[in-house]
Order: structure tokens, then sequence, then C-alpha cells
């Protein structure tokens, strides 16, 4: 990569964003990928700078500075935190988004990556391998945002031919990283609760299927579609896409299936009835068809990646046949 064609990732300490910056750094190096969050984060893997993604001013120094040609804007309030704080998620996705596509306009970025959710799908959307063009209807603040930003980010491509890309990301799943206020982060912490030999408690009921995927997809993904000649991007809204569909009764089945003892009970809350507003499964044709996209891990091989790592930073010995 050119001196002076490096990366910006906004949101680096999330979930995904711990992720995708290791394979950033892994690809093109650590000098040429910039950090940033609100927060320190717990290791520095490439150079890091503090930054409020709503200090648009700060934000333009960096991209300044550092000579940035690409942005991930990762950061985001989730769904489930977003619900109790309903105007900042307001603010923090929205300003956050027009921020960068704003100093895309003015030409100081050459191409940007947003992630999009099922979170824009509600309670008239077909539930069933739910289309890429379809009705939206979210009933969340979350959702609300990433369906204005879906339309921002195709209203930027088509009338200032800004390169924005973005994926509609179901449940994402990964052990790098702590849940961060989702919905569907029950099926990360459910992993952690079984490894260190407690009981979980759920707080979705047992049958609520939900789309997922594991996060070296979802990592694998955002790459591939980034690196995507930019013909084959069809979609400047964002892309469905998906892994697999299962319920938290199916993850628990699963985890048991390596440690025999686990436990699990259901105590839904108010984020049944975000889950239920969501889509059972996702059709990502589009992704497919356009740039290739395929998936790695179904449920099963994710839930043995999941506690193999798991048991290394959790310092347990467990026993897994990979099949």
């Amino acid at each position: 990569m050119a001196e002076n064609n490096n990366i910006l990732v906004i949101g680096a300490n999330g979930q995904l964003g711990t992720e995708l910056t290791l394979a950033l750094v892994n690809t093109y190096g650590k000098d040429h990928v910039i950090t940033t969050d609100i927060r320190e984060p717990t290791e520095k893997i490439s150079l890091f700078e503090a930054l409020d993604v709503l200090n648009q001013e700060h934000l333009k120094q960096i991209i300044q500075a550092y000579q940035i040609s690409e942005v991930y804007l990762l950061a985001a309030l989730l769904s489930a935190r977003g619900e109790q704080n309903p105007m900042l998620t307001w603010q923090v996705n929205m300003d956050g988004l027009i921020h960068v596509l704003e100093l895309a306009r003015e030409g100081y970025i050459k191409k940007v990556f947003w992630p999009s959710s099922i979170a824009i799908f509600g309670a008239s959307t077909p539930k069933k391998d739910t289309p890429q063009e379809t009705i939206t209807s979210p009933d969340t603040m979350y959702g609300i945002t990433k369906l204005a930003g879906e339309r921002l980010c195709a209203y930027y491509a088509k009338k200032y031919h800004i390169d924005v890309r973005s994926l509609r990301f179901p449940g994402l799943v990964g052990y790098n990283a702590l849940p961060g206020g989702g919905t569907t982060d029950f099926a990360v912490d459910i992993y952690h609760k079984a490894l260190e030999g407690k009981k979980y408690h759920c707080f979705l009921q047992e049958n609520t299927q939900l789309p997922f995927m594991y996060m070296p997809d979802a990592v694998k993904a955002t790459m591939q579609l980034m690196q995507s000649q930019n013909h084959q991007v069809t979609v400047r809204s964002s892309y469905n896409i998906t892994g697999f569909s299962c319920t938290p009764a199916a993850i628990a089945e699963a985890i048991r299936k390596i440690i025999p003892g686990f436990e699990i009970t259901y105590e839904p809350d108010f984020r049944q009835q975000i889950a239920d507003s969501w889509p059972d499964s996702i059709d990502d044709q589009m992704a497919r068809k356009d740039w290739g996209w395929q998936p790695a891990f179904n449920l099963e091989s994710m839930t043995q990646d999941m506690l193999m790592n798991l048991s290394r930073l959790h310092k347990k010995e467990i026993i897994i046949d990979i099949v």
C-alpha cells in the first residue's frame, strides 16, 4: 500500500473493529492502519488516536495528518443499548456517518465502509429468506439510524459519486471482544459462561431463530467487498449478507456436544420484542452474484472454533473433535 493510501478504522475497539483491525494490519501492515476510538485500546496493534466521531474537525485533522484514503466507520450504539438512550444513538450513528460522507464529498477520502444491520427490517418484513429489496419498518432507534444511513450512502453514491460500500450484518459472534450492547450478544456471552462452568440465563426465548455470522466470515466479507472492483459493487445502500440461522436452544445443544454439563435457562426481557421483529433467515444472493460471497462457517464449526479459542483465553483445557 502506498504511503498516501492509508486506512482509518473508527470505532476500532468494538467487536467487529477489534478483529477487522487485526486483518487489516496483517494485510497492509501496521504502519498503514490507523485506529481510533473514544477510549484507549487494551492492546495497541497499530497507530492509535483517541477520537470522538462527533468531532468532525478532529476527524478531518486525523485524515489529513495520516493521508487517509479509506475509512471504515464502525462507531455506533447498538440495538439494546440504543433503546436505553435513543437520542444519543441517533446523534452518534447519524452524525458520525454524515461527517465521514461529507469529508468524502470534499475529496479527503476515496473509499468508505459502513456497516448496516438486519435491524433495518421490522415486523412487516418477510421473515424467511428476507430479500435484498423488501419492506423495511424498523422498530428500534438503532434500526432507524441504520435504515437512514443506508439511504444516505445510496444518496451520496449517486449524487456525489462517493465510493461507499456496506453490508447488512446479522448477529456477529466472535471471541476477541466482549459483547457491546446488541440483541444478539447472547450468542457471544453463552460461550464464555459455558467455559466458566456457569449456567447461562438467556434473555431470548429458546426457539427464537435469528441469522448469525461468525466473525472471521464477517471480516472476510468486509475485506472482500472493499477489495472488489468498483463495477462489481451494484448495491450502494447495503448488501444482505448472512452465515447461518439458528436458535438459542440450537447453540446450547452445539455447546453440549463439547461441554456435556452445560445448562441454560430462558428469561426473556425487552430484547425479545426486538428479536421478534427481525428476520429468521436472509437471502444474500446479490452479494454472492456480485463479488462471490461464500461463508466458511456454520453453527457447528463456529462452536468448535469459539470454544477452542476461548479455552486459551480462559486457560481451560477442553477436548474438541474437529470434523
